[in-house]
């Protein structure tokens, strides 16, 4: 009768009593070998690509395990080929000794004590009983990796390679050249991911195999707190998405906004007084096509205008659109729907009363192209008089796309929440003075 496989995911989800239990009844040895046996409970990001290639670059955010997996792949190879020649790089030769040998995660921590390779601190090297070495190196000092040769190399956190003067690309350059021991060299870069010049190359390389991941994909093997807080503190931002999310943001050349100058715009809790509610909607040329852009902004009694929300409907009929619409400014209690026009005013306006939009609608007719409407409003940003009450990150991204000579590098095919977000400020901002009153 063949027996039923009992993986590491299986035993994860049993409680801690119910998982002491099961891994007793195995018997020492049996337990220590399935311990032991990274491939049994490692999660398929962590394992190593199949296939033929020279770089895999693991690009994940924190707690993900990038450090035990890089580790873990030097290790199986290590113990399985004798003629390995590894090096070890990181940031300095602290971290490197630190994080990837000695650290909770690194080559000494996770071989079993009968495999565990003999560590020369003097020389910076490790030897296996297979006959394999590693070799400890400082990206800080790239001239150290010129002549030596290797057949695998590891490195760890390369976006915080220092690369002021180039050390970061020299490193990796001399690296590569290095590699020319063994028939299929190979190299394993785990970073948590930021737009540095050797990172983004990596992207580009047809030739990287990427594993991306996020800090909750190891939500089994962190502690819940970290989780909450985490979550709570920095889900949705820019450092969220980068350092727990694994996106790698990067910053456009010429961009109307950047990600600092929205970052440093970002309140919370603002349910404070306003003057004036505005929907700003950027409504789509057809049903399968563009969002449409809702977004909900605000005027404070101080001058300065808060972005409370987005409301944007993907691939939506005119009649869900509109009503999404209609939620909105009920839901904020909004003076006015502000919208764009080109695509048919006629239609527009009465899309949105057929919605029950009792409020007015104001059309707005583009006269002129998104960046050029967009840069008035990208000025107010600068100045400090807009701020956004929360986050709002497929707005953010497409704000980030609009580029200040013309054109938009961001996602999707037409920036629509920026478009609507343009809308709405510009009536607050830009357009003719109200005498304010009072809206809690």
């Amino acid at each position: 009768m063949e027996r039923d496989i009992i993986t590491a995911a299986d035993i994860n989800r049993l409680d801690d009593d119910d998982r002491i239990y099961f891994l007793n009844q195995m018997g020492e040895k049996t337990r220590l070998e399935y311990e032991n046996d990274w491939h049994k409970w490692a999660r398929p990001q962590q394992l190593a690509p199949v296939g033929d290639w020279t770089v895999w670059l693991i690009m994940a955010g924190r707690g993900f395990g990038k450090t035990r997996a890089g580790a873990e792949w030097v290790r199986h190879i290590a113990e399985a080929d004798g003629s390995a020649r590894f090096a070890l790089i990181g940031a300095t030769f602290a971290e490197t000794r630190m994080v990837m040998v000695e650290g909770e995660s690194g080559l000494l921590s996770i071989a079993p004590g009968q495999n565990r390779p003999l560590w020369e601190p003097s020389l910076k090297r490790l030897r296996w009983q297979s006959g394999a070495e590693a070799y400890l190196y400082s990206a800080a000092e790239p001239e150290g990796l010129r002549g030596p040769q290797h057949s695998h190399a590891w490195c760890d956190e390369i976006a915080k390679w220092v690369n002021f003067g180039g050390q970061a690309v020299a490193a990796w350059d001399n690296l590569k050249m290095g590699l020319r021991l063994g028939s299929a060299p190979k190299i394993a870069a785990t970073t948590t991911p930021r737009p540095v010049p050797l990172v983004r190359a990596l992207v580009k390389d047809k030739g990287t195999v990427i594993t991306r991941g996020t800090t909750s994909d190891n939500v089994m093997n962190l502690p819940t707190a970290f989780i909450k807080v985490m979550e709570a503190d920095y889900g949705g931002t820019r450092l969220g998405r980068q350092e727990l999310d694994g996106e790698l943001i990067e910053e456009l050349e010429g961009a109307l906004w950047t990600r600092a100058m929205i970052e440093a715009c970002r309140v919370e809790g603002e349910g404070l007084e306003f003057t004036r509610i505005v929907i700003g909607v950027d409504p789509p040329a057809s049903q399968t096509g563009d969002a449409c852009g809702i977004i909900a902004a605000a005027l404070r009694q101080d001058g300065r205008a808060v972005v409370l929300a987005d409301h944007s409907a993907e691939k939506a009929s005119p009649e869900t659109w509109a009503r999404a619409v209609a939620n909105a400014a009920e839901l904020w209690g909004a003076d006015r729907v502000v919208a764009e026009a080109n695509q048919g005013g006629a239609m527009v306006k009465s899309v949105l009363h057929a919605a029950n939009i009792s409020l007015p609608v104001k059309l707005v007719h583009a006269s002129r192209g998104k960046v050029a409407r967009a840069e008035p409003v990208a000025a107010l940003y600068e100045a400090g008089r807009v701020l956004h009450g929360g986050t709002f990150p497929r707005l953010e991204d497409e704000m980030c796309g609009l580029l200040t000579g013309g054109g938009y590098e961001g996602p999707g095919r037409s920036p629509d929440r920026a478009d609507a977000l343009v809308y709405a400020l510009s009536e607050l901002m830009l357009g003719k003075r109200r005498e304010p009153r009072v809206r809690v």
